[in-house]
């Protein structure tokens, strides 16, 4: 990345007086809050322009902000900036979107260039991180909530600092943070941790019907109906799986749930050693070597994909000995 790449965004920033911010499809809270952290920022830095957060909205994470909700076609020739994000195709809310020029800003990795700036850092903690660093090395505005905000992405995609993608320049960015917005850090922490007393059976369900390998892969598939009788959303599983870490006989782990309303089956993945961000790009997905995410039609493509973790499973076990 080229150390003056924040300074060109700006310069095209400036450019247009319309900007859609958007983002993947089954957001997290990472997306949601750059999405919402980067608008804002724009708006107090610019409030002659037109500047839209778009994309299908989720309930759990309204702390954030809320999205835009005004029609396309009244915007012409825009600016689209897309986030945490590695392709196009898995973009929200952009169908029938004028845009003229796309800028990216993502920390997945990723072979294919998509518009005409980007920043792509896969040594960052996340998204968040990446849109504080732009905010802090630029003329843009931020405040307390935006400030905010970009603390509980960078905390929710480092698995609150954890995760090996977690570096000494993310402490420097949430050290800036917390002092520059004296932000009261502990009392952020509900907003991503709080669960109702439903969600924590529904983690019990999880934990009892986990299915364990001799390989030490372990998954559990999710069913529209065991969502409606612990009545949870089809987001909620995605939210939980880190939870599941450091468990000592699993090296990966995976749930798979089905969206009937979609048709289709959201696979998450994650892994303590054995690299599986290749394995969930052959079944329309991607992300980190340990933290992936799928998409398939058909049960017979779970069942492959699950087959196929397994194996890698087996395989960091031989390597092992």
């Amino acid at each position: 990345m080229a150390m003056d790449t924040n300074k060109e965004i700006v310069k095209k920033i400036k450019k247009y007086n319309s900007i859609v911010i958007a983002r993947h499809v089954g957001p997290d809270p990472d997306a949601v809050a750059s999405q919402i952290a980067l608008r804002d920022s724009l708006r107090l830095t610019y409030p002659r322009k037109k500047i839209l957060a778009v994309g299908a909205s989720v309930t759990k994470f309204k702390y954030f902000g809320a999205l835009d909700r005004e029609e396309y076609q009244e915007i012409n020739d825009a600016l689209l900036i897309i986030l945490d994000v590695p392709t196009l195709d898995r973009v929200d809310g952009i169908i029938g979107l004028n845009y003229k020029e796309v800028i990216k800003i993502d920390h997945h990795p990723c072979d294919e260039k998509i518009g005409n700036i980007e920043i792509m850092d896969d040594t960052a903690s996340s998204t968040c991180q990446l849109i504080a660093e732009l905010i802090f090395k630029t003329n843009l505005k931020m405040n307390k909530a935006i400030a905010s905000n970009l603390f509980l992405g960078i905390v929710s995609d480092s698995d609150r600092f954890l995760l090996s993608y977690t570096t000494s320049k993310t402490f420097q960015i949430v050290s800036k943070l917390i002092d520059n917005y004296d932000l009261d850090f502990t009392n952020l922490y509900p907003k991503l941790y709080e669960r109702p007393m439903n969600e924590i059976r529904f983690y019990g369900y999880i934990a009892e019907h986990l299915t364990l390998t001799e390989n030490g892969f372990a998954y559990v598939k999710i069913t529209p109906e065991i969502l409606k009788e612990y009545d949870v959303d089809n987001a909620t599983p995605s939210n939980m799986i880190n939870d599941f870490n450091y468990i000592k006989e699993v090296f990966v782990w995976t749930f798979v749930t089905y969206d009937d309303k979609n048709e289709i089956y959201k696979v998450n993945i994650r892994s303590r050693g054995p690299v599986i961000n290749m394995i969930a790009e052959q079944y329309n997905g991607g992300g980190h070597k340990f933290a992936s995410g799928a998409r398939c039609k058909t049960e017979a493509e779970i069942d492959a994909l699950l087959k196929d973790l397994d194996l890698e499973c087996k395989k960091y076990n031989e390597n092992k000995k």
